[in-house]
């Protein structure tokens, strides 16, 4: 229930930021999940607890990791986070 819920939120966020992008707006309802979802296939930076940045493409994200491919700094490397460590998502919203 919860994660259809999550992918429901996603859609309808991916979908609103697809329409405007550089109107980027949460809800009181999102988490680091369902912004990460709603940025897949986008470049994004995170931010983790320990104060590391990573930058890369959002490639695929279930309820406990997100993959960022093409991290910067780092040719041919993709990065598994888990979710519970980022403390930031870091978007760019005009080009």
């Amino acid at each position: 229930m919860r994660t259809a819920l999550t992918i429901l939120l996603a859609a309808a966020t991916l979908a609103a930021s697809a329409a405007v992008a550089a109107d980027f707006k949460i809800t009181g309802g999102d988490t680091i999940e369902s912004v990460l979802m709603a940025q897949k296939a986008k470049r994004v930076t995170v931010r983790l607890r320990s104060g590391q940045e990573i930058t890369g493409t959002v490639r695929e994200l279930t309820p406990r990791l997100v993959q960022l491919g093409a991290v910067s700094g780092r040719d041919f490397f993709d990065a598994v986070i888990a979710l519970e460590a980022i403390e930031a998502v870091v978007i760019r919203t005009r080009d």
